[in-house]
């Protein structure tokens, strides 16, 4: 299975938030929208993604208040990406490797969407049910 089987189930909403932005209108955002990460976007080309983790730690080092503090002062810069053909194995490996739970998907330096461990979760799962699905079915089937 590749990255872009998992995308097309899972589809491609992307929701991002400029550097400038502030810090208290990103975790707005992910609350509303049940989301763990932002992608961080200047003119349009990705220079960062926000999760969770980013803001737990700013949340810890500010005493619990994130005040005025924007989005790029806490955003992880350059985050590692994956590509649309990368087999589920290596981006899993990438994600364990790297301690990424959100990895930005980009071809040809386009944005395609953002995978996160859930996501391969849900889909190797799928993928295992199915295939004893089929397994059972054949050896049910076989002749006696």
């Amino acid at each position: 299975m590749q990255v872009k089987e998992i995308l097309r189930v899972k589809g491609n909403r992307l929701l991002s938030i400029e550097p400038s932005g502030r810090a208290a209108d990103a975790v707005k955002t992910m609350a509303d929208e049940n989301l763990g990460s932002l992608l961080v976007l200047d003119h349009g080309r990705m220079i960062g993604i926000l999760t969770f983790r980013e803001v737990l730690g700013a949340l810890a080092a500010r005493g619990g208040a994130l005040g005025d503090l924007h989005v790029k002062d806490i955003m992880s810069p350059n985050p590692v990406t994956a590509t649309p053909d990368m087999e589920v194995n290596d981006l899993r490996r990438t994600m364990l490797e790297t301690g990424a739970r959100y990895l930005p998907v980009l071809q040809d330096d386009k944005l395609l969407g953002v995978i996160s461990f859930r996501d391969v979760a849900k889909a190797v799962l799928e993928e295992q049910d199915f295939e004893n699905k089929m397994l059972k079915g054949y050896i049910k089937n076989w002749p006696a």
